[in-house]
C-alpha cells in the first residue's frame, strides 16, 4: 500500500434489475427508484440508482481491491449524474494516504453524462497486504 496507488477501474453495468434490487435491499422504496412511470412524472428520464447502493458498490470496488481481510473504516460519498438502467459506471480510484495498514482512497464513479459520484474510502488491511 503505497500513497499514489491507482486501483485498476471497474466497469459496472447499470440494468434495471441492479437498481430495483438496491433499493430493495436497502429497504428504499421510493417510486423513483421502481417505478419508470413515476419517475418520469417526477422529471426523471427513468428510474435511477439510491445512494445506499452506490455505497455498497463504492465499498465492493475497495475491499475487492485490498482482498477478503480488508476492513472498510469509513465510506464518504457524494452523488452527482445520476444512474439510470442502460448506463455503465466506471469506478477508479486512487490512495491518497496510508497511515501505517490503514488507507484513505479517493474513489471516482463516472456514467455517460458524469460523475455519478465522488469520495473517499478509509480501509485497513492487517499487515497491509493489499495493492
Amino acid at each position: 500500500m503505497r500513497a499514489g496507488t491507482e486501483l485498476p477501474p471497474l466497469e459496472i453495468e447499470i440494468t434495471r434489475t441492479l437498481v430495483v434490487a438496491g433499493a430493495i435491499a436497502s429497504r428504499d422504496y421510493q417510486d423513483v427508484h421502481h417505478d419508470a412511470e413515476l419517475a418520469r412524472q417526477k422529471g426523471s428520464p427513468d428510474i435511477f440508482m439510491n445512494i445506499l447502493t452506490t455505497n455498497g458498490l463504492v465499498g465492493r470496488y475497495v475491499t475487492d481491491h485490498f482482498g477478503p481481510a480488508a476492513v472498510l473504516r469509513k465510506v464518504a460519498i457524494r452523488l452527482g449524474a445520476p444512474n439510470h438502467p442502460g448506463d455503465t459506471m466506471v469506478l477508479t480510484g486512487t490512495v491518497e494516504e496510508v497511515d501505517g495498514d490503514t488507507a484513505t482512497v479517493r474513489v471516482i464513479g463516472a456514467n455517460r453524462i458524469g460523475r455519478h459520484v465522488t469520495g473517499t474510502v478509509t480501509v485497513t488491511v492487517p499487515n497491509g497486504d493489499a495493492g
